[in-house]
């Protein structure tokens, strides 16, 4: 199935539902990427969502292929800003990683975020080799490094912090 195609049979909504819990801890999982205490904190965010509502800060698009969580993103604005809005995660099921679903969940959010008076989005990762996709993902998305915070998440392990203005 080309790219395209496969997109645009995904149907995205941005109401958290109490199995999107499962979603979530399965696509982090499935990445690869993350260890244990990262794949809770995903999963915490969408249960404090769950229980707070919007209160709570945390704002999630959902990516559906066939009845199927297959990625998702999670966003707020950043208290203390005027306009300022940070992108927590995004993550796609490896099973659909590759076909264009990270990008259309990006611009959507991008979107998103300019409805609710967002002009800049920030989005930050490990420098580390394994993360060396995940940079080229936000750079092809046309984010560009804003900083990099030596050693932050360990020794040789820095933090690349990216920003767009949308």
């Amino acid at each position: 199935m080309k790219d395209s195609t496969l997109v645009s049979k995904i149907i995205f909504r941005e109401t958290p539902l109490a199995g999107d819990v499962d979603d979530i801890r399965r696509i982090v999982a499935s990445t690869n990427f993350f260890n244990i205490n990262e794949l809770d904190i995903a999963v915490e965010l969408i249960e404090e969502r769950l229980s707070k509502g919007i209160k709570s800060g945390y704002y999630f698009l959902f990516a559906e292929f066939n009845n199927k969580v297959v990625g998702y993103v999670c966003y707020g604005p950043i208290d203390g800003t005027v306009n300022s809005y940070d992108l927590y995660w995004i993550a796609v099921d490896n099973e659909y990683r590759a076909l264009g679903i990270g990008k259309e969940l990006m611009f959507k959010t991008e979107q998103l975020i300019k409805q609710l008076g967002g002009s800049r989005v920030y989005v930050e990762t490990s420098s580390r080799e394994q993360y060396l996709p995940t940079r080229k993902f936000y750079l092809g998305c046309d984010y560009y490094i804003e900083a990099q915070l030596k050693d932050f998440y360990g020794p040789n392990d820095d933090k690349c912090m990216f920003v767009k203005v949308i």
